[in-house]
């Protein structure tokens, strides 16, 4: 072992190594300072970050182990591996007199953006308490180049600071200032969790929630809005506003959602969300209008005529299959349920329409004999192009296939079902998934 951590040429050989090394043999005369020598000298960082944390871990106790931690964590020239020091130090020697100003310094002036992080990181944690470090974190939130270090000392600052005087408005600074949209992202969450009360935040979250460059601020906005302010006289008619206006799809939804979920009482609230289930130009925005409508009003006698018509009538397959799930979600037994199913699973040409209403079907009426013909025919002549992808764009000839695999295994026609697709789908992970099936029924 000592040989392997010392002269191996492969880097991930000398790190387990290292590794077992500390794990076992820790007893052993040799051992701390191979570790100590991987630490500096080896090339690779990897080794070195490694060699760190087992001498924290195991020789945490020895004479000069806390000034040989501070001595990497400054003498390194890989950022990894003085993060590994610092982290180690802020664990292990956190009682030292002189760690916290040792780690102010790192936060300060160290070069790399994930030392820093790492620093206040570690100050936040052990140190919170310390006026020192509030100063600190105070600084970073707004100076630091690196947007990690400016999101951390923000986060940092609201949660362990929120009294003090100067939190409120640094974090509405970095809300509507700072150049990093992933930072004023995480100031309003951090504004809305600590300061929900505040007379200028209301006014501060409608101004970003239409005049943001970031659409993932905009939404976050509309979201802290109709959470916080939803008995504000406008809050309604200004999350309408978004709901239509927002030039980006994701906010446009956001905003459809809040209004469904906090204002499903307003009577305008039914048929603003079929105007969008209708009116907006992008799918995913109806989709989200249809689910919406579908879950809180499944009670309102136009509901269930309105998701078979999106089903039938939107032009994107996309949207006709999320008023597919709606309506078997939410109607499972109505009247007609179980033949529309039926008819779109057959008459549909679109992916998204034929996979939503045969998953359906095997949900809501499992193990129906006059159900086997429907999935064995989209099994075989399922509409797909491209390639089986089981989370974003799942075959519906691979889900047609697991149902008749699962509901009907007896069937006559399952076993030589499964050798044709094994051998003929033009999707490869359609045929593995029906070459494993076929082996296991074969056994």
């Amino acid at each position: 072992m000592k040989n392997l951590a010392t002269t191996n040429k492969y880097e991930y050989v000398r790190r387990a190594a290292i590794q077992a090394l500390a794990s076992n043999f820790p007893d052993d005369p040799d051992t701390c300072s191979i570790l100590k020598d991987r630490a500096s000298v080896d090339k690779s960082g990897d080794v070195r970050y490694a060699a760190i944390e087992a001498l924290a871990s195991n020789f945490k106790d020895g004479p000069d182990t806390y000034s040989f931690l501070k001595y990497r964590a400054t003498a390194d020239n890989q950022g990894g591996v003085r993060r590994a020091a610092i982290e180690a130090l802020a664990s292990n020697f956190k009682d030292d007199p002189h760690i916290h100003s040792f780690l102010i310094n790192r936060a300060t002036a160290d070069k790399s953006g994930d030392v820093r992080y790492a620093a206040i990181e570690a100050l936040a944690s052990n140190f919170k308490d310390d006026p020192d470090t509030c100063s600190i974190l105070k600084d970073r939130a707004t100076t630091d180049k690196y947007e990690d270090v400016r999101r951390a000392a923000i986060q940092a600052l609201a949660s362990n600071f929120p009294d003090d005087p100067d939190t409120c408005s640094i974090l509405k600074n970095r809300a509507t200032a700072d150049k990093s949209g992933d930072v004023r992202y995480r100031a309003i969450q951090v504004l809305v969790s600590n300061f929900p009360d505040d007379q200028d935040t209301h006014s501060i979250f409608k101004d970003l929630a239409t005049a943001d460059k970031s659409g993932d601020v905009r939404r976050a906005t509309i979201q802290a809005l109709a959470s916080n302010f939803q008995d504000n006289p406008d809050a309604y008619s200004f999350l309408k506003y978004r709901a239509t206006a927002d030039n980006q799809r994701g906010v446009r939804r956001a905003a459809i959602e809040v209004l469904a979920s906090n204002f499903q009482d307003d009577p305008d609230t039914r048929s603003f969300l079929k105007d969008r289930a209708t009116a907006d130009n992008e799918g995913y925005v109806r989709g989200a209008a249809i689910q919406a409508l579908a879950s809180n009003f499944p009670h309102d006698p136009d509901t269930r005529s309105f998701l078979k018509e999106r089903a039938t009538a939107d032009n994107e397959g996309y949207v006709r299959g999320a008023a597919i799930q709606a309506l078997a979600s939410n109607f499972p037994h109505g009247p007609d349920t179980h033949w529309f199913l039926k008819e779109r699973a057959t008459a549909d040409d679109d992916r998204n329409v034929q996979r939503a209403a045969i998953q359906a079907l095997a949900k809501h009426f499992r193990n129906q004999p006059e159900l086997f013909e429907i999935y064995y025919n989209c099994a075989v002549n399922g509409f797909f192009e491209g390639s089986h992808d089981p989370w974003q764009h799942p075959n519906p000839r691979r889900v047609a296939l697991e149902i008749i695999i699962k509901q009907f295994p007896q069937h006559p026609q399952t076993s030589p079902l499964l050798r044709y697709k094994a051998e003929n789908d033009p999707d490869e992970k359609v045929r593995k998934f029906a070459q494993q099936k076929l082996a296991e029924f074969e056994k």
